[in-house]
């Protein structure tokens, strides 16, 4: 395994994942699974990014079922509205934070 600092890349790779899933639809289920299998060997503030990205996905997920479920009385369309700028600020959160060397703000936030 790579030592905590090697491993803040991996955690900047998995915030761009998560943006370009906007595009390409799959890419955040890479970035969950790379979460996963390095949270365990990561410093302790690479650790909190991990579980910041880890809860990201599961949060965002939860939306876009949620957006899923109301598109048809159009509410879907603001709940995805939504989705969309609220990953946009939560990754560019960690990921300025993490280039900061900061652990990430409000990890146990479902909003930003």
């Amino acid at each position: 395994m790579e030592t905590g600092s090697d491993n803040s890349k991996i955690a900047k790779i998995v915030y761009v994942l998560y943006v370009v899933n906007l595009l390409l639809g799959v890419t955040a289920l890479v970035g969950i699974i790379v979460a996963y299998i390095y949270r365990g060997s990561s410093s302790a503030m690479v650790a909190e990014h991990f579980r910041y990205q880890i809860r990201t996905f599961w949060m965002g997920l939860l939306y876009s079922v949620i957006a899923g479920l109301t598109w048809t009385i159009m509410i879907g369309w603001l709940v995805l509205i939504f989705y969309v700028i609220w990953l946009i600020i939560r990754s560019v959160k960690g990921f300025k934070a993490l280039a900061e060397n900061k652990a990430p703000d409000n990890v146990d936030s479902w909003l930003f």
